[in-house]
């Protein structure tokens, strides 16, 4: 059969089942129906996510996968692990924050940021100063060397982004992008005023999140 007429077949089909579709909702669930999905036959005793937690926990598993080499190769750059990168680029971006600001931008318990920023500041990489218009705030910024090793850690942690990522052609990374941006649109606002609250308070309350 003719591609095109075939295209057309498709989309039809697909427009009487969902009439408020767009051609990007229908290129997705085209891709979506040529995933072939092979049955696994599991023993009964195993616990095996659904498709939900499958995704989740992929996304989980990439993110150790960052982790561990982010590790490897920031040794000797003066940085021993992915936050501290992480809130030297808060610092950096931020123009300056205040401590909250850097620890929270970074997702971080509030003592465990303070104990990353207490170890930057030990290695000179940071330091602390009086806001000039408002005397009760401190603020953050770079060293001269803090500014060094950012540049050097920068480096290494794109090249481990590049490893993790090659295979990916980059029409499905910028796929990969708009469908998983919403989730992170949704919610990081909302972590710091949920944490008060109770695991089942938030997931009761799921309907007012969005």
């Amino acid at each position: 059969m003719n591609q095109t007429v075939e295209l057309v077949r498709l989309w039809g089909e697909y427009e009487k089942e969902h009439p408020n579709g767009t051609i990007e909702s229908f290129c997705r669930h085209i891709l979506a129906g040529s995933i072939k999905k092979e049955k696994k036959v599991q023993p009964e005793w195993q616990i095996h996510p659904d498709t939900n937690g499958a995704l989740i926990k992929l996304i989980s598993r990439i993110g150790k996968f960052q982790e561990i080499y982010s590790k490897k190769a920031l040794a000797g750059t003066g940085l021993d692990q992915i936050e501290e990168f992480g809130m030297m680029v808060a610092i950096f971006n931020l123009k300056n924050p205040i401590k909250s600001e850097a620890i929270f931008t970074n997702m971080l318990e509030l003592s465990s940021g303070t104990n990353i920023l207490i170890r930057l500041q030990s290695k000179h990489l940071i330091n602390e100063y009086t806001d000039a218009e408002d005397k009760r705030v401190k603020r953050l910024q770079l060293t001269k060397k803090g500014e060094k090793v950012l540049k050097e850690a920068k480096q290494q942690i794109l090249k481990v982004v590049e490893m993790l990522t090659r295979d990916i052609s980059d029409d499905d990374k910028q796929l990969c992008l708009q469908l998983l941006s919403p989730i992170d649109s949704k919610f990081f606002p909302l972590i710091q005023k949920q944490k008060n609250k109770t695991f089942e308070e938030i997931y009761l309350g799921h309907s007012d999140v969005a």
